[in-house]
């Protein structure tokens, strides 16, 4: 016990909550001592190489493998006929039977990427060798690219059914436009993209005395080894899984893929360690993709700007065997209406098999969808009743006291201000003096037009509420480990829950150590996704902490012989003592070395659990140039009003929205995957799928609101995918703005120059 406090602990004060520490994670990081899975040492691993189909679609005559058997350094090869796995089951038991995938290829292929065979070789480059001496012959039967055919059902792509429709969304009621004064319809593509991670699939894989060990780059250890586990047959008490560092997730790297199951089923069919390192191509062509929606959208309302009508259809491309991709138009369902009140909203979706790679979800997974659709849709409202874009958000806004609001399709928002945000932005820009400027330079027909861009949203997060595992504890040596649950992917959270225990706990950051990713170690866990982390993840921290500060309060009231109702925590110096007298205290270094201290009731677990959904909203104005005599679109500005609640971390916030900003003007303007009509990838690699780059995104200005929400204890919401959704809108917006005085009205993604010049050359022609 100390008579005057101790300068072991303590903030000094100041809550680290709502400053910018930087992310004590980036060291290693920098250093090059990240623990990513290929830099894994593993002494005499086998490495794998997949043989995939370069046909879209064709029944498989043979696999001929003797001639690859006989190369040096290979030790086996598999195709489906000696794999011995079984077909996994279909995801979410959404789906029909007949739909679920093969491990390996049998008796047909679905997609130009699918894998038919693999190798296992001594070393990456000896099997590599040997794939290429597999001979794989495939009669092609028709391919099934155009979302439209698909739907007809003229070729289908499982002949046991009679549809290629996978799961849909009925029109609940028609609605009735004949009243409305002014009607907009439209065509839009949300086209197909790639999540394109820095780091592609990895997996190693290890059994040795009867249990499994996976390495895995992905965004939940628990969800991973279960669906592993599930597909082995496996006890899960059997299979380890162990996450140290991803290099990017953005949504796609959820459960174990067919691949990496593979991978720990040929280790433990050997009982040798087994590395797989997936190749760019293979991630392009292979693996999942995002987005891909043909929307046929219809809104009306009366001429003074009110929206009072609402129509979304949806085709979604599911690609060739069903994934979480098929289930996104429900969350475009949940946000179709977007942040305004519309009191007549329908709503409608098919999702369908292609001949093209899976869909799945990608940052924001069906929410940029709504978003992009509506922000559009009200452009072409606002331009058609010939009245600001401005002026017509905020007209049909609701009001901050509607909240918690209910819109159209069923979903209760828990609170927003709408028009604030969209007022926020509008004044970093001078509205007024930019638009000046634009009547300006088309008055004068100059080269460079100009274009403003809004989207105001709102987005989904921590969809459904739920909990997370939180464990604090107070270590002998008077620091502190705090166990999570959730699986960092590269965004902070280490840092972050570290901000959190030692904010509740009135200690250094310094003395809190993150444990995390291995499912050895930590119970239970979700997948890092849908922008939970802060809200649920972080709040079960908190909470642990709480729970850890009333465990301690017991043990120093008999150390101090007091009531433990009288025992406060002082966080200025991470002292207890009792209420009232500060000058006798008990430190948590004092409190980790007494004999009084059992360490196994000095822990704090978390029971924490989110009732619900927050709802994250914003609004984001860019600011693009189009050089009309070559189409080059360049972005100028972006302003990103973002309101996630209550930011634990801005900088880390900040992060987040820079992200997403690049991803979103990278659909509006330059990335698309691609297939020709008979299903052949076009955007294979880096060279013809235009990832975006620092060039192509300047700096932005991101001005912070923070509505608290009041379903967890911080007050957060989700800030990971806010920026894509709300930038990819504002982008095509703006584009569109600069050349709409030509008569063009509408334009896809992404918006190359070749696109642009080619529509400027058409008005041109009809104008001449």
């Amino acid at each position: 016990m100390s008579s005057n406090g101790s300068d072991e602990y303590g903030t000094g004060g100041t809550s680290l909550l709502g400053n910018a520490v930087p992310r004590r994670e980036d060291l290693n990081l920098l250093k090059g001592k990240g623990g990513y899975v290929a830099n894994v040492p593993m002494e005499g691993a086998l490495h794998a190489h997949f043989v995939r189909s370069n046909v879209s679609h064709g029944e498989i005559i043979s696999v001929e493998t003797s001639e690859a058997e006989k190369m040096p350094g290979v030790f086996a090869i598999y195709t489906a006929e000696n794999l011995d796995l079984a077909d996994r089951a279909v995801i979410l038991n959404a789906y029909e039977a007949e739909m679920t995938r093969p491990y390996l290829a049998r008796e047909k292929v679905r997609f130009v990427g699918e894998p038919v065979a693999v190798v296992l070789a001594e070393n990456e480059y000896l099997a590599a060798d040997a794939a290429e001496n597999i001979w794989v012959d495939i009669e092609p039967l028709s391919a099934l690219v155009d979302l439209e055919e698909a739907v007809a059902g003229e070729v289908l792509l499982f002949p046991n059914l009679d549809s290629n429709i996978v799961t849909e969304i009925p029109r609940r009621k028609p609605i009735d436009f004949s009243d409305c004064e002014v009607v907009v319809e439209a065509e839009i593509i949300n086209s197909k993209v790639a999540a394109v991670s820095i780091e592609p699939r990895v997996t190693l894989a290890s059994f040795e005395n009867g249990r499994l060990t996976c390495w895995a780059s992905n965004q939940g250890a628990h969800d991973y080894r279960d669906s592993v586990a599930q597909a082995l047959e496996m006890e899960i008490k059997d299979v380890r899984v162990i996450i140290t560092d991803i290099g990017g997730g953005f949504g796609a790297k959820g459960l174990a893929s067919e691949e990496e199951i593979i991978i720990a089923h040929l280790s433990r069919m050997h009982e040798k360690p087994v590395r797989w390192m997936e190749s760019r191509t293979e991630n392009l062509t292979g693996f999942a993709h995002g987005r891909a929606q043909k929307q046929k959208v219809k809104m009306g309302g009366s001429l003074n700007g009110e929206i009072t009508h609402y129509s979304l259809e949806v085709i979604q491309d599911s690609g060739a065997y069903p994934k979480w991709g098929a289930v996104l138009p429900g969350s475009t369902l949940m946000m179709a209406s977007g942040v305004y009140r519309i009191p007549n909203v329908e709503f409608s979706s098919r999702s369908v098999a292609t001949t093209t790679a899976p869909v799945c979800a990608y940052r924001g997974a069906g929410r940029p969808e709504a978003t992009s659709v509506i922000e559009r849709t009200v452009d072409l409202f606002a331009r058609e009743i010939a009245m600001d874009p401005a002026e017509v958000r905020r007209l049909n806004f609701p009001s901050p006291d509607e909240f918690p609001f209910k819109n159209s399709t069923g979903t209760v928002y828990d609170s927003g201000d709408y028009e604030k945000a969209l007022d926020e932005a509008l004044g970093a820009i001078d509205y007024e003096a930019l638009r000046n400027e634009q009547s300006r330079r088309r008055e004068e027909n100059e080269r460079l037009q100009l274009g403003i861009g809004i989207s105001t949203y709102v987005e989904v997060t921590a969809g459904g509420g739920g909990s997370e595992f939180g464990l604090v504890e107070l270590k002998d040596d008077g620091t502190f480990r705090a166990t999570t649950g959730s699986t960092p992917i590269g965004t902070g959270h280490i840092t972050t829950w570290a901000m959190l225990v030692a904010d509740r706990l009135g200690v250094p950051m310094e003395k809190v150590e993150v444990i995390y990713g291995d499912t050895d170690v930590v119970p239970s866990g979700e997948m890092t996704g849908g922008s939970r982390s802060v809200q649920v993840s972080g709040s079960s921290m908190a909470d642990a902490s709480e729970k850890l500060v009333d465990a301690a309060r017991k043990v120093v009231a008999d150390l101090l012989e007091a009531s433990e109702e009288d025992i406060v925590l002082n966080k200025e110096s991470g002292n207890f003592h009792v209420v009232g007298t500060p000058a006798v205290s008990v430190s948590w270094g004092e409190l980790a070395s007494s004999p009084k201290a059992d360490q196994k009731q000095l822990i704090g677990k978390s029971d924490f659990l989110q009732e619900g959904a927050t709802f994250p909203f914003g609004a984001h104005i860019v600011i693009a140039e189009v050089d009309i005599e070559t189409g080059e679109a360049k972005i100028k500005r972006i302003v990103a009003v973002d309101d996630a609640g209550k930011i634990v971390n801005p900088l880390l916030a900040t992060g987040q929205v820079h992200g997403g900003l690049a991803q979103g003007v990278a659909q509006a303007l330059l990335e698309e995957v691609l297939y020709d009509n008979d299903g052949n990838p076009q955007t294979a690699n880096l060279m013809d799928y235009t990832a975006i780059s620092a060039m192509e995104v300047p700096s932005f200005d991101r001005i912070s609101m923070e509505t608290p929400t009041p379903l967890n204890s911080i007050g957060a919401k989700g800030i990971g995918e806010s920026g894509t959704i709300g930038s990819t809108a504002a982008t095509q917006n703006a584009v569109i703005d600069a050349i709409s005085y030509l008569g063009i009205d509408h334009l896809d993604m992404p918006l190359t120059p070749q696109k642009i010049w080619a529509a400027i050359s058409d008005k041109s022609e009809v104008r001449a």
